[in-house]
């Protein structure tokens, strides 16, 4: 079944976006769920500062 040109359009425009997304989210995705799943939950000035 062909695609039409505008579905393809909008497919590729959906993979970049997606792409950015998970270029710019991952490291932060990472360390909010290592926050999330610590025990104790360290506070947000410790996650910040590298004197802490």
């Amino acid at each position: 079944m062909p695609v039409s040109e505008e579905t393809q359009e909008r497919i590729q425009t959906l993979v970049e976006v997606g792409k950015t997304v998970l270029y710019y989210g991952w490291i932060p995705l990472i360390i909010y769920i290592g926050y999330t799943r610590s025990n104790p939950h360290p506070s947000l000035i410790q996650l910040v500062s590298p004197l802490a």
